[in-house]
């Protein structure tokens, strides 16, 4: 998320409004822009300075009961000239004319809605990066921690419907580091979890279509790097903050090991 995006989503973000990934996104962007977290708190201290007693006067008596009468004058005057003007409307006219414009706002509002919604693939893939900024922050990275892919294979033995392909591709400079069970695209997934010097790459991996082995293709995302592609019946999205170049050459040698056989 920029700085722009982040002026437009503060307000929502300090009221409470925004959703999980938007609110992850925000809380990244505010740790590293000093310029937005000092927005933030510009809006934090206006928000107590509106909410205190002391801004507030209320009006006098008489000064209430001059518009109230003022208000009272002015309806019943418009009141006899609504009666002058439309004399011969009839109010089911006035019903299905309303209802008729209710009709084409829900309907354009719906249309928008949908043609800004965000396609299929790029929802998951908001789902996969949030879920991997969330499994550094909270400190669950692992459910199993190990380097023997013998020992994280079996681990989801039971756990899933389904038996992940699981690649050691230590002689290669991206160790295994063990594994756990994550949440993507409304069931659970496997996520393994893999390293590279300092940096660590999630791997989520699900069952998917019958469809022919896809290619890879890198997506950035603030600071972050994301991969989807799919093979041997199997779905797999890679994200890291890793150099495109490195991330590139494991999903390669990820797609040149055994070829994965879903159940």
């Amino acid at each position: 998320m920029n700085c722009e995006l982040t002026q437009r989503y503060v307000s929502g973000y300090l009221d409470g409004e925004l959703d999980l990934v938007r609110t992850i996104e925000m809380e990244s962007h505010l740790k590293g822009c000093p310029t937005c977290a000092q927005e933030l708190d510009t809006l934090k201290g206006l928000r107590a300075a509106l909410q205190r007693s002391a801004l507030v006067y209320p009006a006098p008596s008489a000064f209430r009961e001059r518009i109230q009468t003022s208000l009272r004058a002015s309806s019943r005057v418009d009141v006899q000239e609504r009666k002058l003007r439309w004399p011969s409307v009839n109010i089911w006219q006035l019903a299905g004319a309303f209802a008729l414009l209710a009709l084409i706002s829900i309907t354009g509002w719906r249309l928008t809605a949908r043609l800004r919604a965000p396609s299929g693939e790029q929802q998951i893939a908001a789902e996969v990066f949030a879920s991997h900024v969330r499994s550094l922050e909270a400190n669950h990275l692992m459910d199993v921690a190990s380097t023997d892919q013998h020992t994280v294979k079996p681990w989801f033995d039971g756990k899933l419907d389904f038996s992940p392909p699981v690649e050691d591709l230590a002689s290669d400079g991206f160790p295994l580091v063990g594994g756990r069970l994550d949440y993507l695209e409304g069931r659970e997934v496997a996520a393994l979890v893999y390293q590279r010097r300092k940096h660590f790459i999630n791997v989520f991996v699900w069952p998917g279509s019958a469809e022919t082995n896809s290619t890879p293709a890198i997506q950035p995302r603030q600071g972050y790097n994301i991969m989807r592609w799919s093979r041997g019946g199997f779905q797999f999205w890679a994200v890291s903050d890793v150099a495109a170049s490195d991330l590139a050459e494991f999903v390669h040698m990820l797609q040149a090991g055994a070829p994965p056989q879903a159940k």
